[in-house]
């Protein structure tokens, strides 16, 4: 047999029922983390209420799980690429999940900032794999849409949390919110039972034989039948100068990595400082319970469908101009949302500002993933990620503490649209174009 890369079979194959077999599986893991870090928006007004909480504590409930997040992608990154994407995978499935579910006895705020730090370490190592994962079980021309897509799991998950909690809440209180969402820890079993390793890592490991056993259940969901396929067939690229964060912050990469770890800082700052703060800013500005919540997750329902089209968009017009466009939109949508003055009014700016920084932020897995080699894919993925959750961390706090200063509703979306500018800014500036490159061209170049 010839010899061939990974990515020359993937794309002879294209997609098929393998491809989305993947997809469901990876983001069912997703969206069920989505709802783990959701309930928390959704339920913080009656829990600052239980407890007497101040606006920065208030505020401060959904940063907890985002020093977790934070924790988590640093450690994902590393370990998923040593010991394997799916295990880490499974293992984040059932840390989230198991720190979730105590959440339904605790009685102080502590205990609970506790359990959020730890279940954020699962939610936190869980989003870098996912999407490290997708693009590299996908052909080269679909990349985009895959990698990208995957995110919109995340969102589905945030807007279940919302229906979740707004029937839950009213009738049963916060507590049974955390007991449900916790349930996903069955879900680990089919993974465990169902998911591939990913043939690019297994490669990149020396494990051919176990890399060509995936190709070939790939090659039977379309043709029926597999290949004979012989020792030494797969071609990979020469091996990385180094690897780990060594690699990331080489002469090759370190322009690369420090533009990734601002925007992603800043792009966290919005999404989730409009996301942990939506809900209840529109209860306070007299929208009540359920409207509040409603606009919240029509929002959250906006973000799907941007998670969902940037991908696409993404591999025809290239992911460099797709993410400039996006957060220049989402800066203007963000003001505009600061200064609602109808519940039309917020239906539209809440459906166009969640449609627009979903579409930026989820823009960036494409070519976050694509920038860096097998051998530390997920190292580079993972700690753009978790240098993002600091912005995340930081962004309600801030708004919560900006709020205590007085600068009201408008101000608060004035602040959060800031970043979203810097974002575009450093994007057209610094971002390399890879759309249309193969995994491996992308490592021969930096070879």
């Amino acid at each position: 047999m010839n010899k061939v890369t990974i990515s020359d079979v993937i794309d002879r194959i294209g997609v098929s029922k393998y491809t989305f077999s993947v997809y469901l599986l990876v983001g069912l893991v997703v969206l069920f983390s989505g709802i783990v870090y959701m309930v928390v928006p959704y339920t913080m007004s009656q829990i600052a209420l239980e407890w007497q909480l101040s606006k920065i504590q208030t505020g401060a409930l959904s940063s907890w799980s985002l020093l977790g997040l934070m924790f988590g992608g640093m450690l994902a990154g590393i370990l998923s690429d040593r010991i394997g994407r799916k295990k880490i995978l499974i293992f984040s499935c059932l840390v989230y999940s198991l720190f979730t579910l105590p959440i339904y006895w605790v009685q102080s705020y502590e205990a609970f900032a506790v359990f959020r730090i730890l279940g954020g370490v699962g939610i936190g190592a869980v989003i870098p794999v996912g999407v490290t994962m997708m693009s590299e079980n996908v052909p080269t021309k679909n990349r985009g849409f895959f990698s990208a897509s995957i995110m919109s799991f995340y969102m589905l998950g945030w807007v279940l949390a919302g229906v979740l909690c707004t029937y839950a809440v009213s009738d049963f209180g916060w507590r049974l919110c955390f007991l449900l969402a916790g349930l996903s820890v069955f879900y680990s079993l089919v993974l465990m039972a169902r998911l591939n390793e990913s043939p690019h890592w297994l490669l990149s490991r020396g494990r051919e034989a176990d890399a060509i056993k995936v190709i070939k259940k790939m090659e039977k969901t379309i043709e029926g039948a597999a290949g004979e396929w012989t020792p030494g067939c797969l071609v990979t690229p020469p091996p990385p100068k180094t690897v780990g964060m060594s690699a990331i912050f080489s002469a090759d990469y370190r322009r690369i990595t420090i533009s990734f770890w601002i925007t992603y800082f800043m792009g966290s700052v919005v999404i989730y400082g409009i996301s942990g703060w939506l809900p209840t800013l529109l209860v306070e500005k007299g929208f009540g319970l359920t409207k509040g919540y409603f606009f919240a997750v029509l929002q959250n329902f906006a973000g799907i469908v941007g998670a969902l089209a940037t991908g696409y968009v993404a591999d025809i017009i290239g992911r460099k101009k797709n993410v400039v466009t996006a957060w220049l939109f989402a800066a203007v949508m963000v003001i505009l949302l600061g200064y609602v003055t109808s519940q039309w009014q917020i239906v539209i700016f809440s459906v166009l500002s969640g449609l627009a920084i979903n579409w930026g932020l989820t823009g960036v897995q494409p070519i976050l993933a694509e920038a860096y080699r097998t051998e530390f894919r997920n190292t580079g993925v993972a700690w753009a990620q978790a240098f993002g959750r600091i912005g995340g961390f930081s962004g309600p706090i801030a708004a919560g503490y900006l709020q205590q200063l007085g600068i009201g509703y408008t101000g608060t979306f004035i602040f959060l649209a800031i970043p979203a500018v810097v974002f575009s800014i450093i994007a057209f500036f610094f971002f390399s174009e890879t759309k249309g490159k193969s995994i491996e061209s992308i490592a021969g170049a930096e070879a």
